[in-house]
């Protein structure tokens, strides 16, 4: 949980950052392909390829392109088609996606955790919910495929952790996860990059800097760390959390409008969506 709290707080802020230094200013594409790059070359020297199992390798790989590499390149484009609270809005949908993946690898379906799952959802609405523009239907959808690929992203990656345990630290393999997101970040620049479009700025360097060595090599490791050490319930709703912290940043660091009884009211639904379900959970456990 410590984990995911903290991260949860850098991620806000990197989301403000995105939006008020790179969106429109920045070729998407470059930008993600340039977190990847950074964050991979942290993880380099730590990567180890002997005492882990091949499949977890894949697996890790796969982990990376689909919850880095496929994400961020979707959300980075759908700024292209949305208001930055609409983006917010439609992101809230994750914890849905979380607890229906967490179901379907375990054949089941747990109504505790696909509860919490749905007061965070409500606690995010709360928060962000105002008039959609004419046109947002393409930002939309892809927005829903990068919440569906940043779920199974977690989900995968914290079963995977479990079937090919090693003894080795989870830094020996972690690196792979971001040699997954370069297997798509590198192609989409390629094909689709904007060379005219690179930073210009000491300031856009730095963002990138903090965004690559910060946001994405700590950043995904510890959150999926801590997504090995919590429930579907509690993951799910802590994907949320960054809305009402990223509205707290904003409001501070750049003085941005926010509705502040708005923000109190969905951020207290969300921390009780995150209690609630570990309360039901020691629930079942002792029963």
């Amino acid at each position: 949980m410590p984990y995911l709290a903290f991260i949860t707080v850098v991620w806000a802020l990197s989301f403000s950052l995105i939006g008020n230094y790179l969106a429109g200013h920045v070729d998407s594409d470059f930008a993600v392909l340039a977190r990847v790059a950074l964050a991979g070359l942290v993880f380099l020297p730590l990567t180890r390829l002997r005492g882990i199992a091949p499949q977890r390798i894949v697996g890790t790989m796969t982990a990376g392109a689909l919850q880095f590499g496929i994400t961020y390149l979707l959300l980075y484009r759908s700024f292209a088609f949305l208001t930055v609270p609409e983006v917010l809005l439609f992101t809230i949908f994750t914890p849905i996606y979380i607890t229906l993946i967490d179901d379907a690898f375990n054949r089941r379906f747990t109504p505790s955790a696909f509860a919490a799952a749905l007061l965070a959802v409500v606690g995010s609405l709360v928060i962000r919910y105002d008039n959609l523009s004419a046109h947002y239907l393409t930002g939309f959808l892809m927005l829903q495929l990068a919440n569906l690929t940043f779920a199974a992203g977690q989900i995968g990656y914290k079963y995977l952790l479990r079937r090919y345990p090693t003894d080795l630290p989870a830094r020996a393999s972690f690196g792979w996860f971001f040699a997954g997101a370069l297997l798509v970040a590198l192609p989409s620049y390629l094909i689709f990059g904007n060379p005219a479009k690179l930073p210009a700025t000491d300031v856009q360097w730095a963002v990138l800097a903090f965004l690559g060595l910060i946001s994405s090599a700590l950043g995904f490791f510890w959150w999926n760390k801590g997504a090995t050490l919590v429930d579907a319930g509690t993951l799910g709703a802590m994907n949320n959390m960054h809305i009402p912290v990223g509205i707290a940043l904003n409001l501070l660091i750049w003085n941005r409008h926010a509705d502040i009884p708005r923000l109190l009211i969905g951020g207290a639904i969300i921390a009780t969506a995150v209690w609630l379900n570990r309360r039901w959970r020691r629930a079942t456990v002792e029963l």
